[in-house]
């Protein structure tokens, strides 16, 4: 193999294992079963519930643009142009249960743990500059001991006793 075919496997590798690529295929997966089950719900549970209130399921609701619409035995439109208002309507709830539901089970409590991490490590950072600072004076002190201490030594030489 050559030093540049390697080069490029060594990349390839090392881009699958990046973190992100990943957090992403995992979210593909969650998501395609996640879209199932809202899917599920809104066709099983909202729809009828809609329905209850009219005289059809939600998917079934259309208006006809050029008049009269008429459909065979299978539900296909063979005469006029049907606005199927229904179906839409059924698309956008989906949609806005799959925003609530991943805003309130997954962003808000992900944003609040990270606003909750990032306090606790500028707590500890703050925390580690004060500690810094205090062993920066101890230092000093140290030093300025020493220096006293050697200047003392070399001007005074013995002459601490007294007889």
């Amino acid at each position: 193999m050559t030093e540049e075919k390697k080069s490029v496997m060594e990349g390839f590798k090392a881009f699958l294992m990046r973190g992100n690529v990943i957090d992403l295929a995992v979210a593909v997966v969650i998501g395609a079963a996640f879209t199932a089950v809202v899917n599920s719900i809104v066709k099983g549970l909202i729809n009828p519930i809609v329905g209850a209130f009219g005289t059809k399921d939600l998917e079934k609701y259309r208006s006809c643009l050029k008049a009269p619409c008429e459909t065979n035995a299978t539900g296909d439109v063979i005469h006029g142009i049907p606005i199927l208002w229904g179906s839409v309507l059924s698309a956008v709830l989906t949609f806005l249960i799959t925003a609530a539901v991943v805003y309130f089970l997954m962003v808000l409590p992900m944003s609040r743990y990270l606003a909750r991490k990032a306090a606790k490590e500028a707590k500890a950072e703050e925390e580690q500059a004060v500690a810094d600072a205090e062993e920066i004076i101890l230092l000093r002190e140290i030093r300025d001991e020493l220096v006293a201490q050697r200047a003392a030594v070399r001007g005074g030489g013995g002459s601490g006793s007294s007889a």
